[in-house]
């Protein structure tokens, strides 16, 4: 074996060491800083591909290009009206100066604590300088009517002068300026979520069931005058109604009266003999059967359409 040849292979190999450190990529979404040492050297590199560097002296730092997510912790903030509540949010955010977001924050781990005390701080001073309802509603929308809600009262909302929204804009607003020397931008600041703290929260739903309450003892109330005032609608429709068919049955029944008496009368005008020997029928029909036995003087005028015929 030749003496030289482990001599190049151990060459090639530092050869191809030094060239792989003095080597590194950038992708689409990437941007590097070169540094020496610790300190940046050179311009931030923004174009994707291979790029070349001192071995072993200096080292590729690379940070995104893409958007990127701030989110915050849950808070529990005064409002301007004494409202303890609790807020969330959440931002975005990119890296716009590379050289001055390593000078000044290093990495997004230190770039996300920076965050955390500024968008925080921003937050608790804009809630506190207005009232919880300026805070929940975006907009003054028109109330509802009583057709629509069934109530007797019209819905009434307080105005808002501000709202949610640009409440918003304030904050990021005043965050943006707080981190224009960081070399990051934020794109956007919104709430997560809002929501009273237990105590309030208590209270309020003590409130809200009162006030369903007191409407659903007017509704109650509105019912069961409705079905008192029905019930007796229909007593008085009940006896008013008996009393025409009482009126009406003893109307009918003396004009039927009327013309039996104007009928018998009439029988007993043409034929006097004739009608009471119908009417001694009708009496012996009536009173007489196989069981009963009657006791009679001859004289009788019951007994006179019996003794022979005439």
């Amino acid at each position: 074996m030749n003496r030289t040849q482990p001599v190049l292979i151990v060459l090639l190999l530092i050869v191809l060491f030094v060239l792989g450190d003095s080597v590194y990529t950038v992708s689409e979404v990437d941007q590097a800083i070169i540094t020496q040492f610790g300190e940046p050297v050179g311009e931030p590199v923004t174009e994707p591909g291979l790029h070349f560097k001192l071995p072993f002296v200096q080292t590729a730092n690379l940070f995104e290009r893409r958007f990127l997510e701030w989110d915050g912790f849950r808070n529990q903030v005064p409002t301007r009206d004494r409202r303890f509540i609790w807020v969330d949010t959440y931002a975005r955010w990119r890296i716009t100066d590379p050289l001055l977001f390593f000078q000044r924050l290093r990495d997004e781990r230190g770039a996300q604590s920076r965050l955390d005390d500024i968008l925080d701080g921003e937050t608790r001073n804009a809630v506190a300088r207005h009232d919880l309802i300026e805070i929940v509603r975006t907009s003054n929308r028109e109330p509802l009517d009583t057709a629509t809600t069934g109530l007797e009262e019209a819905e009434v909302l307080v105005p808002i002068s501000i709202g949610r929204e640009q409440i918003t804009q304030e904050i990021l607003a005043a965050a943006a300026s707080a981190v224009g020397d960081l070399g990051i931008e934020l794109l956007d600041l919104q709430f997560k979520r809002i929501n009273y703290v237990a105590e309030v929260q208590e209270d309020v739903f003590a409130r809200m069931i009162a006030e369903r309450q007191r409407i659903a003892s007017e509704f109650r109330s509105e019912g069961q005058g409705e079905s008192a005032r029905i019930q007796g609608e229909r007593e008085r429709d009940l006896a008013r109604i008996q009393s025409e068919a009482f009126r009406s049955a003893e109307e009918l029944r003396g004009t039927a009266d009327a013309e039996a008496t104007q009928v018998y009368a009439d029988a007993y005008g043409s034929d006097a003999g004739f009608y009471a020997f119908t009417k001694s029928l009708e009496t012996y029909e009536k009173t007489m059967d196989s069981d009963t036995f009657f006791i009679l003087g001859t004289d009788s005028e019951l007994m006179r359409y019996l003794e022979g015929p005439r």
